[in-house]
């Protein structure tokens, strides 16, 4: 058995030489015609080409996130219009889950063969079915359904996305451009929460359909990752998109003869055998990448957000709502922040400090539902904790959103090697959809047994992930993709 790799030989190159929406005719005309456009400091400017194409592909992540967002402002609406029990929500709420269990396991490969933009593409058609269909449904059939190809297209873009993003930025702007996409799913979140409380849940999922609606056409006017290209022994489609994705008058010799010997190396042998994984350059940036996505989860984040609104209650907050979405606001604010720092301080730094944060807020949970469960209900102490529990959500959700919710996704893009990053990409990805799907579905049972208990749980998982940032987690800072890649060997 072996992990596939295609060979960029002459023959499979010309076999591929057009794949879906790999170019465009605007840029290739633009990087032969400088000189004419060279008065255009729009153009000039290094960093505007990739910043614009990273805000079209964020329109992404605002699906992923308006999809994570949306069960929870409409599940009394539609509860009582279509007339389900708690628990068909519940696995209308689930199916998500499961479609991007499903869409993981195909995205690697969706996005080796046809490129990062075609991956997305076919991302945004299911989406787009998906909300159809829930906001036509007259029964529980339509919204499995829809729930499901939602969940299927939000799979293919958790990869796609950030791997996209990493393999177009340049070193010094890469992990505040990754850390986009984990902002985007925020806002997502965010929007969902925020037009819930004014709009009928048919209209909320009529909306959810514009995110993709411009990212289709949008993905016409950006280039493609110049890395895949390379891979794909494209070399004038590659140079071309590199130079507009740098500026028109930026030298790219460098960076262009960077990424053909990484190509040339990893193409020298058509297929990668489990055998070959005992080499550290394959276990180990593997382990990270995998550990990474699955302590993301684990450590409890989707737990704590499912428990917040009887957290805000037992507080003595009358609109669990309004609160639900100051939460999402500050998730945003605290994610924009880790995008401005993530490098300046480091992806390595801010993981310890957000996991660290997230260790002492859980702690501070765990032990006010101790102290709340051994004393009266009417007692001041009782309302303090309960002020407390809150003030230990908030700061859970702050360091998550600090480190171990954007730079996770960072990560994996940046240090699995070019050889091995479809099915590996694949694999991270779907461990880390599988274990959201297990903390949803166990978060209730366990709450039901203990609330100290589960939070400690969750607080011992955050301990763990310290101590796997410390131990094993590289800087990745400042190096470009070929060097980190190289540092395994």
């Amino acid at each position: 058995m072996s992990f596939r790799e295609e060979s960029d030989d002459a023959k499979d190159s010309k076999d591929l030489k057009k794949p879906f929406l790999h170019t465009g005719s605007w840029y290739r005309m633009g990087s032969r015609q400088s000189s004419m456009m060279g008065s255009s400091q729009v153009i000039r400017d290094n960093s505007i080409s990739v910043v614009a194409c990273v805000l079209i592909v964020a329109l992404g992540p605002i699906q992923f996130g308006f999809t994570s967002g949306y069960s929870s402002p409409t599940q009394t609406a539609i509860t009582e219009d279509l007339g389900l029990t708690v628990s068909e929500y519940s696995l209308f709420g689930s199916l998500s889950n499961v479609g991007a269990m499903v869409g993981a396991i195909a995205s690697g490969q969706i996005a080796e063969y046809i490129g990062r933009k075609g991956s997305l593409m076919i991302a945004a058609i299911p989406n787009i079915i998906g909300w159809l269909a829930i906001s036509f449904a007259k029964d529980s059939s339509f919204l499995y359904m829809g729930r499901l190809l939602e969940g299927f297209g939000v799979g293919i873009i958790s990869y796609t996305v950030p791997v996209y993003i990493a393999e177009i930025a340049p070193q010094n702007l890469r992990g505040g451009l990754g850390s986009v996409n984990q902002l985007s799913v925020t806002i997502g979140i965010m929007l969902a929460y925020l037009l819930g409380l004014f709009v009928n849940w048919r209209i909320l999922a009529v909306m959810g359909i514009l995110p993709c609606l411009i990212l289709i056409p949008g993905l016409f006017f950006i280039p493609e990752s110049p890395r895949w290209l390379a891979k794909m022994g494209m070399t004038e489609e590659f140079e071309a998109s590199l130079q507009v994705l740098r500026g028109f008058d930026t030298d790219i010799s460098i960076e262009v003869n960077e990424i053909k010997r990484s190509v040339a190396s990893t193409g020298r042998r058509a297929t990668i055998r489990f055998g070959d994984l005992k080499q550290r350059r394959y276990w180990f940036p593997l382990m990270v990448g995998i550990g990474l996505l699955c302590l993301q989860q684990l450590t409890g984040t989707n737990g704590v957000l499912f428990y917040s609104s009887a957290i805000f209650a037992s507080a003595g907050i009358s609109s669990s709502n309004i609160a639900t979405c100051g939460l999402g606001a500050i998730q945003v604010i605290a994610t924009g922040v880790a995008t401005w720092l993530v490098d300046k301080t480091g992806r390595r730094l801010l993981l310890i400090v957000s996991s660290t944060g997230m260790s002492v807020s859980l702690l501070v949970v765990a032990v006010s539902f101790y102290i709340k469960d051994a004393i009266s209900d009417d007692s001041t102490l009782y309302s303090i904790m309960g002020i407390l529990s809150v003030v230990g959500v908030v700061g859970m959700i702050i360091s998550f959103s600090l480190g171990m919710g954007p730079i996770p996704w960072l990560i994996m893009s940046e240090i699995l090697p070019v050889n091995i990053k479809s099915l590996a990409g694949s694999t991270a990805t779907l461990a880390n959809w599988f274990f959201a799907w297990v903390v949803t579905l166990t978060a209730n049972m366990m709450l039901n047994w203990s609330n100290g208990g589960t939070f400690t749980i969750y607080t011992v998982m955050c301990i763990l992930t310290v101590a796997f940032v410390s131990l094993y987690v590289p800087e990745t800072k400042g190096r470009t993709l070929e060097e980190i890649q190289w540092s395994f060997r």
